[in-house]
């Protein structure tokens, strides 16, 4: 028997309105999909790419239009996960805030659990 998990994965207002702009720049993408790969500095990372179709095993997180896709095994790592788009001296990137997450690297796109 297998558990079920209650996807609760949030973005902030900032990340939709980035969402939206760098969608409305991409022709044939309809989407932002978030996944975690094994690899990085801290043993998984955080990996960002377009999409036009949802997949089957996919989470549909949505925001004032933005449309984010998660795959079930990424799900796994990013549940309780908020999506952020920060803006700062040192340049402006999507942020990730993951409470699974026990370490992470300084450019803060890879973590471990």
């Amino acid at each position: 028997m297998s558990t079920t998990i209650a996807p609760d994965v949030t973005l902030t207002a900032s990340a939709a309105k980035r969402i939206n702009a760098i969608l409305a720049k991409q022709d044939g993408a309809d989407y932002l999909r978030v996944s975690v790969e094994g690899g990085g500095c801290s043993g998984f990372s955080y990996k960002f790419d377009f999409a036009s179709e949802v997949n089957s095993d996919d989470l549909l997180v949505e925001r004032d239009g933005a449309k984010v896709l998660i795959d079930e095994m990424s799900l796994e790592f990013l549940n309780g996960a908020e999506i952020d788009f920060s803006t700062e001296l040192i340049g402006a990137a999507f942020k990730i805030n993951n409470p699974n997450a026990t370490a992470a690297c300084g450019c803060g796109t890879s973590f471990s659990i």
